[in-house]
């Protein structure tokens, strides 16, 4: 499959796996700023994409973001086919004594891997509105319903 991407910085790196069996393509960091007001690191990757209609671009922190002392802000971003602006990925500070740690504390340096993203289509999806629902073996039982 190929995706149309565009260079909006000289030094941003084109998306590539690390691994032939990898599902998501390195991100790498070509800007940082703090926004000190939401407490919010965020990152710039200097990229633009058009998905194709049908595909959703899906971004991921990577399985190091453990290491870290931070959490992608909303934990996959969505990146729709009709979007054409930066990719951005941004990183909440997790619980801390913000008197002991320097707000300006960086997760990532510019130049860094700082996401992944992964491409995949989906259906269309047209709601059927109806008075009663099938039954099912797990009926209305959620959070926690199938033990620890």
């Amino acid at each position: 499959m190929e995706v149309k991407i565009k260079r909006l910085v000289k030094d941003a790196v084109i998306p590539s796996y690390a691994h032939a069996t990898d599902a998501g393509l390195d991100l790498v960091a070509t800007s940082y700023d703090y926004k000190e007001n939401i407490d919010c690191h965020v990152y710039g990757t200097g990229l633009a994409v058009e998905i194709p209609e049908g595909y959703v671009g899906l971004l991921f922190p990577r399985s190091s973001n453990r290491k870290t002392d931070v959490y992608m802000c909303n934990h996959v971003g969505v990146i729709d086919a009709g979007y054409r602006g930066e990719i951005m990925v941004s990183f909440k500070n997790r619980d801390y004594d913000k008197e002991a740690i320097p707000q300006l504390f960086k997760p990532y340096e510019v130049g860094n891997k700082v996401a992944q993203l992964i491409i995949i289509p989906y259906p269309k999806v047209q709601f059927i509105e109806v008075d009663e629902l099938s039954d099912s073996d797990r009926g209305e039982q959620g959070h926690g319903s199938t033990g620890k």
